[in-house]
């Protein structure tokens, strides 16, 4: 099948990108020696995965359990969920999976490791933990070398629990100080740190200046989407993930209306300017999402587009976009190669 019989709005993946990608981040982390993690929320897709684990992963990164139930039932075995997981349902769940296979998780206060000690504990089993360390993203993680080595020693003396190490996200260029404090004020109670986990696609060219990181995490990177062409990760040449929609409507001369409104594209913007960049017309600005709507302003374009006329967008931001899809095209040139099943897809729990 030719790309453009499919009907839009679809996403599509530019599989000699896809792949270049996937082999471009592996080659530049085992260069540096440093393990490749991939985190699969970007796309949720088994298969693709599978791709990144072929070329070199360690393992794959899942944000919670739900994601991880799906990629252990399509054959995963080593699975890090970097989040703190709370509920006596979702802990059960958690020591199900931790008994299929390998299972790491973070913790960033005692609350969170008392909830995972008590857990391995009726499950018969010893869980590995890390401690997520903020290290300038102000979201989850303890806050100073000081409170990650109080929670590390807190993991220690916690039943069933193993202490692997520190992450963080995104990788910082305090991290390395960050954790030979923390090592540091670890060193009296002969508890080592065995595991820095770094992350981000932003980032991901410069993991090797943290010389303390031994595992990285990056998802967009086989994607690529506006936010992470922003500061460079990506360049459009590499962007493998496009939506491709039509041209509904011209109500006026500069006005045009596509079939990709907020339930294909997302609201996302992250301090860009419109919501998606338009590949055949860069002047272009998706000024306004409704939900089936995508509402275009033209007139900096000297050349505008026809009624059914079919444009593609890299998105804003490519892990949202993926989760309001069924299914993502892959093609190769101009034909239709495979179609995927987004596995993963509202596993958010």
């Amino acid at each position: 099948m030719h790309v453009d019989e499919l009907e839009t709005p679809v996403p599509v993946v530019d599989l000699d990108k896809l792949e270049a990608n996937i082999s471009r981040l592996q080659a530049y982390l085992d260069e540096h020696k440093i393990a490749n993690r991939p985190h699969i929320k970007t796309h949720k897709i088994s298969e693709i995965a599978k791709m990144q684990m072929d070329a070199g992963a360690i393992g794959i990164t899942c944000q919670k359990v739900s994601e991880a139930e799906v990629m252990a039932d399509a054959g995963f075995t080593d699975i890090f969920i970097p989040y703190n997981i709370i509920g006596e349902k979702k802990l059960a769940r958690l020591m199900t999976l931790a008994k299929r296979i390998n299972v790491s998780v973070t913790a960033d206060s005692a609350f969170v490791v008392q909830g995972l000690s008590n857990a391995a504990q009726h499950a018969g089993l010893t869980l590995t933990v890390l401690v997520e360390c903020d290290t300038g993203a102000e979201r989850c993680g303890v806050q100073s070398p000081q409170e990650a080595a109080d929670l590390a020693r807190t993991i220690t003396q916690s039943p069933n629990l193993h202490f692997g190490g520190l992450m963080t996200y995104p990788s910082a260029n305090n991290l390395d100080d960050y954790v030979n404090e923390t090592c540091g004020l670890l060193k009296k109670d002969n508890i080592s740190i065995e595991r820095v986990s770094g992350g981000g696609t932003p980032t991901m060219w410069n993991a090797h200046e943290n010389k303390e990181v031994t595992e990285h995490r990056a998802g967009i990177y086989v994607y690529g989407d506006r936010l992470t062409m922003r500061p460079g990760a990506v360049t459009l040449d590499t962007c493998a993930f496009k939506v491709f929609t039509t041209v509904v409507s011209r109500p006026t001369v500069d006005r045009g209306i596509l079939d990709a409104g907020s339930k294909s594209l997302s609201m996302d913007l992250h301090g860009l300017e419109g919501y998606g960049y338009i590949c055949e017309y860069p002047e272009a600005k998706i000024y306004n999402l409704t939900e089936e709507h995508g509402h275009v302003d033209f007139s900096a374009c000297e050349k505008k587009p026809e009624i059914g006329e079919r444009v593609t967008i890299i998105p804003n931001h490519c892990c949202v976009v993926s989760n309001l899809f069924d299914e993502v095209v892959g093609a190769r040139g101009s034909q239709v190669e495979v179609i995927w099943k987004v596995a993963a897809r509202g596993t958010v729990t």
